[in-house]
């Protein structure tokens, strides 16, 4: 019995174009695996634990060259794990702010 099973799809032929465009620019190596990456992202996104809620960020390309920098030196073991130690941080810092400013 094979851990996968095949599927078949209608897609519009613009978004088969927009996919062959992933491949042949070597983001993918096929248009499945274009695909199945999406499934993941998707599933990922919309499957999360109840204790979690995801957010998701658009950032200037310079801050994510910032955040690579930040995984590459070793300061964080991914990009997710950067933004969220700079959101913590940046939460701890207003709230002593706010705390302070009530003494």
């Amino acid at each position: 019995m094979s851990d996968t099973e095949r599927i078949t799809i209608r897609i519009p032929a613009e978004k088969l174009q927009a996919l062959q465009a992933l491949v042949d620019n070597g983001k993918f190596p096929t248009i499945s695996d274009a695909i199945r990456a999406a499934i993941d992202t998707f599933i990922e996104t919309h499957f999360t634990p109840e204790y979690i809620e995801r957010v998701t960020v658009e950032l200037p390309k310079g801050k994510l060259v910032e955040l690579e920098a930040l995984v590459k030196d070793g300061d964080s073991v991914s990009i997710d794990d950067a933004i969220r130690n700079a959101v913590r941080d940046y939460v701890r810092m207003r709230l002593e702010r706010a705390v302070n400013e009530m003494k």
